[in-house]
């Protein structure tokens, strides 16, 4: 009987790999994608680094500061980060994938899954072809390379994309599911984080084989029995989860960089509503009305925290989104371990205030 079959495409240091189709005379050189602060000088972090920065230590989230110090002498170009062209280019490649796949599944401007499970008569053999043919033709016509993951489902393949990179290609059958995950870090399990594994290390489960071989009843005491069960099945490579289809997000958003660190509300609602009105000008402008609001808090160490909830129905006031982001501050504040350096607030699930909904595309 036919399996399925599902492929995990991921770009290889998507947006320093962007920069260098602009500018190929940067091939070989360390390239450092960075998110500036609007502070001035070198005040921001790194947001992607290509191969030959990351060789040097170079990586993505540590302070911009610190990446120069580590490629001086290096011949490093450090760049800003350029959004609008790295959504064309990515939506590029979303036209090249979508033809191959019975179900497409954006997930970011760099990565995406496919269902390829009739067109490959649910063989890892034929799904692995498909993969190929993909990877000429996302060169051909992006100049891009990625890494994919092939396998039975979408947690397995997810994790098989990393394991060769750069331009790899991985194929886990069901029968090596089990061994190819042990052989694994827990870290590399999707979906189990730092206070997940120092829990599992507690209860003497430090490695992926170590969590395959353990009691579910016993997850299930210590984590919950959802948690439990899930922490098992994603170690033993089982996943029912489906490809969705699932169009790109489409969100505004205003992000302001603070005059100084602050983790006192009073110092961050006069920035939290200017924000709010500098947004608020643009869903105006766009004659868009909103149902989601979130705020963004980027921290003095670079971490970020983010807070949303779900208005009633669909607005366009500006009081309303002020209410909603000022109340989701005051909540987050208390979760914030250091001072706030960057403020945001962001509005999703849009609808024309004509009444037109399901609006598409990237802004």
């Amino acid at each position: 009987m036919a399996g399925s079959a599902v492929l995990h495409v991921d770009f290889d240091y998507f947006y320093a790999q962007c920069e260098e189709l602009r500018n190929p005379r940067m091939r070989g050189s360390p390239v450092v994608v960075c998110v500036f602060s609007g502070r001035g000088g070198d005040s921001g972090a790194v947001a992607t680094a290509n191969y030959e920065a990351r060789a040097h230590g170079a990586r993505s989230g540590i302070p911009i500061r610190q990446a120069r110090a580590r490629l001086e002498g290096a011949g490093a170009h450090f760049l800003a980060v350029d959004f609008e062209y790295y959504d064309r280019i990515s939506s590029q490649a979303m036209d090249v994938m979508r033809p191959h796949a019975d179900v497409f599944e954006y997930v970011g401007r760099d990565e995406a899954y496919l269902d390829v499970s009739a067109r490959a008569a649910g063989s890892l053999a034929g799904a692995a072809g498909i993969a190929r043919r993909l990877k000429a033709g996302l060169r051909k016509r992006t100049g891009l390379t990625c890494s994919i993951g092939v396998s039975p489902n979408r947690l397995l393949s997810k994790i098989a994309s990393d394991h060769r990179k750069p331009d790899g290609l991985t194929v886990v059958g069901p029968d090596r599911a089990m061994k190819f995950l042990a052989d694994l870090e827990v870290s590399r399990l999707h979906g189990i984080g730092p206070a997940t594994r120092e829990r599992l290390a507690a209860m003497g489960l430090e490695t992926v084989s170590d969590i395959q071989g353990s009691d579910v009843f016993e997850l299930s005491r210590a984590f919950g029995r959802r948690t439990g069960a899930y922490i098992r099945n994603v170690a033993r490579g089982t996943d029912g989860t489906p490809v969705r289809e699932r169009a790109p997000s489409v969100q505004y958003s205003k992000i302001l960089t603070l005059g100084e660190d602050s983790s006192e509300y009073g110092s961050l609602e006069g920035p939290l509503g200017r924000a709010c009105a500098l947004l608020h000008a643009r869903t105006a402008e766009k004659r868009v009305m909103f149902r989601s609001v979130g705020v963004q808090l980027y921290l003095s160490d670079l971490s970020s925290l983010t807070r949303s909830r779900t208005l009633r129905a669909p607005t366009g006031s500006l009081d309303e989104m002020k209410r909603a982001a000022a109340g989701l501050l005051r909540a987050a504040l208390p979760s914030a371990p250091r001072p706030v350096r960057r403020l945001g607030v962001r509005v999703s699930d849009l609808s024309s205030a004509s009444g037109q909904r399901d609006l598409t595309g990237y802004f």
